[in-house]
């Protein structure tokens, strides 16, 4: 799953956006929650950036609310499903990331970790919708999930689809079905990732320092360089 993820304004992040045809920047932003206004890539010509929340709005739902948890959308059901069916087939989208936060069982409490791909930032999968109603527009997303890597096993069950490469444009790309067997929804891990503990004050989505992301430990490396 994917319920926190963070933008860092630095080097790898802008390098990404740079390869993604984005000539813009993104401001850092630490512990961004559901609900909240995020960045995703669209394709258009050019390719931009657009402001979409961050929690699927159906276009046929009669208001916007949190009735049903949908800022993650599991890929073994997207072709099927009656919210993201139509989104995956026409509206995939790509969200720029730094970062993004898991936790993991650890004697009594839950503990959070910032995982990272080591010298580069992350794309991460979304499909995003267009809700209208008397004359309120609302453009949202969910991030899409699969089943974990067997090296990411250890943190979580599930782990945020991370596109490398070749996949990126072919996600992006509305002209090309992606079907729902394709091998980018596989459970591997496509880059060694760094899970580093952090402090439980992240727990709380109104906190929103930098300093939350700073180690309290030892980080863990999974997967191989």
């Amino acid at each position: 799953m994917c319920g926190r993820f963070n933008v860092i304004d630095n080097p790898e992040l802008q390098s990404l956006l740079t390869e993604l045809g984005i000539d813009l920047g993104l401001p850092t932003r630490s512990n961004i929650a559901p609900t909240e206004s995020i960045a995703l890539v669209r394709e258009q010509s050019p390719r931009a950036l657009a402001e979409v929340r961050w929690w699927l709005t159906p276009r046929w739902a009669k208001q916007v609310d949190q009735k049903y948890s949908m800022f993650n959308a599991r890929a073994e059901g997207l072709a099927d499903s009656r919210a993201y069916g139509e989104p995956f087939r026409q509206r995939r989208g790509i969200v720029p990331a730094s970062s993004f936060i898991e936790w993991r069982k650890e004697g009594s409490h839950k503990q959070p970790y910032r995982i990272e791909a080591v010298d580069e930032a992350l794309v991460l999968a979304a499909v995003w919708e267009r809700w209208e109603r008397e004359g309120q527009v609302v453009e949202s997303c969910a991030l899409v999930t699969v089943a974990a890597a067997p090296e990411f096993e250890p943190l979580h069950h599930r782990m945020p689809l991370v596109l490398v490469g070749e996949e990126r444009d072919r996600w992006l790309a509305a002209e090309r079905q992606v079907a729902p067997d394709d091998p980018l929804f596989q459970p591997l891990l496509k880059r060694p990732l760094r899970a580093t503990p952090i402090s439980r004050d992240v727990n709380n989505a109104r906190n929103k320092s930098p300093a939350l992301l700073e180690p309290v430990g030892e980080p863990l490396a999974i997967g191989s360089p």
